[in-house]
C-alpha cells in the first residue's frame, strides 16, 4: 500500500490562530473587569460559545457573536454601547489580522507536494478561511481545499475519497486531537499530531497511543520524513 493523499488543517497548523483568539480573550476580559473576576469572565465565554457552536459553527464571526452574548448575560442585559463596540472592533481587527506561517511550514509543503496530493481540510467561517489561504501563499500548493462545518470520520472517508483513493492511503496532520486526529483515525486514515503552543478547551482529546496509524510529532518540518517511514503497512 502506497500513501497517494495528505490531508492538512490550516490554523496553529499552518498559521498562527489560537494565539489572536487568546489575545482577544484579554481584551474581552478587561472590559467586562467590573462584572467579574477573569475566571467567572472566561468561563462563561466557554459556555456561550459551547452553547453555540451548533449555530455558528467555528470562526471569528462566531466568536464574536458569543462575547455579545456573554457580555449580555453578565451585565443583565445591560451592556454599555461602548463595550458592543469594543467587541465587534475586536471581531473585526481578528478578521483582518495578516497570516503569519509557522516555521517549517512552506519547506515542509513544498517537499509534500512532490510526492503526494495534498488537501487542506480546515473548519471555520468560509470567508474568512478563503481569505487566509490566500494570504499565506500556499494555496497553489494544494489540489483542493476544503472548508467543513465539522470534522467527523464520514468527513475524511468522503473527502479522500473525492480529492483521493481513499483514506486508507491517506495521512491527516494537524494540531487538535479531537477534529484532526480521532476522527481521521476512525476513517482509516493515518493521523499525525502536531501540536500548538496553545490549544482551545474545545479541542482537546486523549491521544490513542496504541494506535497503529497514530504519530506525534514536535513539528511540521518532520512530517515528509515520518510519512515516508512509518505509513507503509
Amino acid at each position: 500500500m502506497s500513501i497517494t493523499t495528505v490531508g492538512l488543517d490550516a490554523d496553529d497548523t499552518l498559521w498562527h490562530n489560537e494565539t489572536i483568539f487568546r489575545l482577544t480573550h484579554a481584551r474581552f476580559v478587561d472590559l467586562l473587569a467590573e462584572h467579574g473576576d477573569e475566571a467567572l469572565i472566561e468561563t462563561r465565554l466557554a459556555d456561550v460559545e459551547r452553547r453555540n457552536l451548533r449555530l455558528y459553527g467555528y470562526g471569528v464571526k462566531g466568536f464574536t457573536l458569543s462575547m455579545i452574548e456573554t457580555a449580555m448575560e453578565l451585565t443583565d442585559g445591560r451592556a454599555p454601547p461602548e463595550v458592543v463596540r469594543e467587541i465587534l472592533a475586536a471581531g473585526r481587527e481578528m478578521l483582518a489580522h495578516p497570516v503569519e506561517t509557522l516555521p517549517g511550514v512552506d519547506e515542509a509543503l513544498a517537499a509534500l507536494a512532490e510526492r503526494y496530493r495534498l488537501v487542506l481540510i480546515t473548519k471555520g467561517d468560509l470567508m474568512d478561511q478563503e481569505r487566509k489561504v490566500a494570504a499565506s501563499g500556499l494555496g497553489d500548493l494544494f489540489a483542493a481545499v476544503e472548508i467543513v462545518s465539522e470534522k467527523t470520520a464520514d468527513t475524511y472517508v468522503r473527502i479522500f475519497s473525492r480529492h483521493g483513493t481513499g483514506a486508507a492511503e491517506a495521512v491527516m496532520a494537524g494540531n487538535s486531537m479531537k477534529s484532526d486526529v480521532l476522527p481521521a483515525l476512525e476513517a482509516g486514515a493515518f493521523a499525525v499530531h502536531i501540536p500548538y503552543a496553545i490549544t482551545w478547551a474545545h479541542e482537546l482529546a486523549d491521544a490513542p497511543e496504541d494506535h497503529a496509524r497514530y504519530g506525534a510529532l514536535d513539528r511540521i518540518a518532520d512530517l515528509p520524513e515520518w510519512i515516508a517511514k512509518f505509513c507503509h503497512i
